[in-house]
């Protein structure tokens, strides 16, 4: 498949279980217990939050991951460029250095709401100009996409739900992020397709086989009706919310994607329940609605 680094072909050739446990699953777990959690349920990848591996050191992380024998489905995250500045892009060349030594598939990246306008803090002073905002994160991409590339690190656009739009990613849909990843080898730039954030999208199906090569992660969870008050947390476990997972998922395979499929659940009651239990629950509805 076009696009492939060597680290990706040789996950495409691997056999077992294609689930991965995002760690923000089971909010609850340390890297380590979320490691020795894959060990005890016969969960063979992982999605890594950078927080997470600094609280426990990227050396110890990284021998965690290779003595348990798990696969680095992502890093989260890189990103937050529409603001602008060395200081974003510094953090995202330590985000890919991390990446690098975690041998993970792919670096999501967020990339960032308008300008000034911070989650969950009130509005101050920002800037309302969302065409110059999108144009800021492809300026950052052609500063970090080759740094990327000679490190062999492949960042993943993440687009958001447009109700994200003004705070965490001015991408919207997928067709916008193949946009601003396509000036770029797909080695270097790929995407995420994400079933909370592009269920809704009428062009879905089309951009999925437009992506292609470039779908560097597959993420599922439920979008929940009615949604929170925080809708950060609107995530659920599968099959309790309203999307349709079996054409999303036959879309991304008829694409040519062979990866890890993440589990990624933002919900408070799912982070208040036992982890143990939480990961028993979604590997059964995995199993169920999206095998593999």
């Amino acid at each position: 498949m076009s696009g492939q680094t060597e680290n990706e072909r040789a996950r495409s050739e691997r056999t077992g279980s294609r689930f991965s446990l995002n760690q923000w699953t089971t909010k609850r777990w340390s890297v380590a217990e979320a490691v020795d959690g894959c060990v005890r349920h016969g969960v063979e990848a992982i999605g890594l939050w950078r927080q997470n591996v600094a609280e426990q050191g990227l050396d110890e992380t990284v021998k965690l991951v290779a003595d348990a024998g798990l696969r680095v489905s992502s890093l989260c995250r890189g990103g937050f460029l529409t603001s602008g500045g060395p200081e974003a892009l510094d953090d995202n060349r330590r985000a890919i250095d991390e990446a690098a030594e975690l041998n993970a598939a792919c670096l999501v990246m967020v990339v960032g709401g308008l300008p000034g306008v911070v989650p969950g803090e009130p509005l101050g002073t920002i800037s309302r100009d969302l065409s110059g905002a999108r144009e800021r994160v492809a300026e950052a991409l052609a500063v970090l996409a080759p740094y990327a590339g000679e490190r062999g690190v492949r960042l993943a656009l993440e687009p958001l739900h447009p109700m994200y739009c003004a705070d965490r990613a001015v991408l919207s849909t997928l067709g916008q992020a193949l946009d601003l990843a396509e000036p770029h080898p797909p080695a270097q730039v790929g995407v995420v397709v994400d079933t909370f954030h592009v269920w809704w999208d009428p062009q879905v199906f089309q951009q999925i086989a437009r992506a292609g090569g470039r779908i560097a992660s597959y993420q599922v969870c439920d979008f929940l009706s009615p949604l929170p008050a925080d809708v950060l947390l609107g995530r659920g476990v599968m099959g309790d919310g309203v999307i349709d997972f079996a054409p999303l998922t036959r879309a991304v395979a008829e694409a040519g994607y062979t990866g890890d499929i993440e589990v990624e659940i933002f919900n408070a009651d799912v982070w208040a329940a036992d982890p143990d239990e939480v990961l028993t629950r979604v590997r059964a509805r995995f199993g169920e609605l999206i095998g593999g």
